[in-house]
């Protein structure tokens, strides 16, 4: 019942930007915040961003702090990721979730995500 599904991943050269999207189906959007995981081959999982239910709280993991924006948009049941000033090292898999355990304390508890999208390739050359 609950589907999230990712898209606009590519291969982009370092210093470039992407913008990803997840739309969320299945469940009412706008009642649960939404995070963002990536995983690269080889390496654990490991959080990026998320945001609270209604846009007005934002967090992000030190890496992405700079150049990296959440946002969503909840008419369209959707979460975005802009990405900009790209590194070899952002080369990963990019996966939406949607934060079903709010009593958690911080957005980057991945047992709090408890819906999870299948993800969107990015690759990111030097």
């Amino acid at each position: 019942q609950v589907q999230l599904v990712e898209s606009g991943g590519g291969l982009v050269q370092a210093g470039g930007s992407l913008r990803l999207s997840c739309a969320g189906t299945g469940y009412i959007f706008s009642n649960f915040a939404m995070g963002w995981f990536r995983q690269a081959p080889g390496k654990e999982r490991e959080y990026v961003a998320a945001i609270s239910w209604d846009g007005g709280t934002t967090d992000y993991a030190d890496f992405a702090k700079d150049r990296f924006t959440i946002a969503r948009d909840n008419a369209r049941n959707t979460v975005y990721l802009q990405m900009n000033s790209l590194k070899p090292e952002d080369t990963a898999v990019y996966s939406c979730a949607v934060m079903t355990k709010g009593y958690y304390s911080t957005f980057d508890a991945e047992q709090a995500y408890g819906y999870w999208g299948q993800g969107t390739q990015v690759t990111v050359s030097s």
